[in-house]
């Protein structure tokens, strides 16, 4: 695979033995060459637990300080919160029609909200948008008849982040024009978040690696010890 002249200068920059200070971490990964758009920044978070038994499958929900830089489409599908979800600012709001549109392909949001009284029709709709991470539901605070406050707590920055089969979480944290700070406080929250969900059957180290990336740059190992 060739690699481009940016992407092999921004490898030279990073010492991929070395565990980075967060504050270094940011200030080093907003020092590399950027492509022609604003990178998101992720968090890769190696944990300690085993996916397959229930109360290890780490997931939730996390509201950044700063937000997340995106611009989030909400869709919500509600029998009864119609003027509720307009009100607070979805994006698109129905049920039947929108169950419709799903079906046959429709996709123009990001995520979905709902109350228990579609779950109904919506339960049809878990093999398109399960995959997706889309599908509703009471953990992620996408499942609620409170859909105000879920809308504006979406649209300020709030995502969900769910472990996957190996062990390790992939969450946005910003994006690369953010000032070092914004990015140092989100990644500082996301931290706290995952600490207070630690199950009490994991001995030893709980969080194991941290690494911080831009879309198209390098990871940057973090010294979790620095992170408070």
């Amino acid at each position: 695979m060739k690699i481009s002249k940016r992407h092999s200068s921004n490898r030279s920059k990073v010492d991929r033995a070395k565990l980075y200070p967060l504050v270094d971490a940011v200030a080093l990964l907003k020092e590399l060459d950027s492509p022609k758009f604003d990178e998101t920044v992720e968090m890769h978070v190696n944990l300690g637990v085993d996916p397959r038994h229930a109360d290890q499958n780490i997931r939730g929900t996390v509201s950044y300080p700063n937000g997340t830089g995106k611009t989030v489409k909400v869709l919500v599908l509600t029998k009864s919160k119609v003027d509720e979800a307009t009100e607070a600012g979805a994006d698109f709001v129905g049920l039947e029609e929108y169950v419709e549109k799903i079906q046959k392909g429709w996709a123009e949001m990001d995520v979905v909200v709902c109350t228990p009284d579609a779950m109904g029709l919506v339960g049809k709709l878990g093999k398109i948008l399960g995959p997706r991470g889309m599908m509703p539901s009471p953990k992620s605070g996408t499942l609620t008849m409170d859909v105000g406050n879920a809308i504006k707590e979406i649209k300020a920055g709030r995502v969900e982040y769910r472990v996957d089969k190996n062990g390790i979480i992939h969450v946005p944290v910003g994006k690369k024009s953010f000032e070092g700070n914004m990015l140092v406080e989100n990644v500082q929250t996301l931290i706290s978040e995952l600490q207070k969900k630690r199950p009490s059957a994991v001995k030893g180290a709980y969080i194991r690696r941290v690494s911080l990336t831009s879309t198209m740059g390098p990871g940057i190992k973090i010294d979790d010890r620095s992170i408070a």
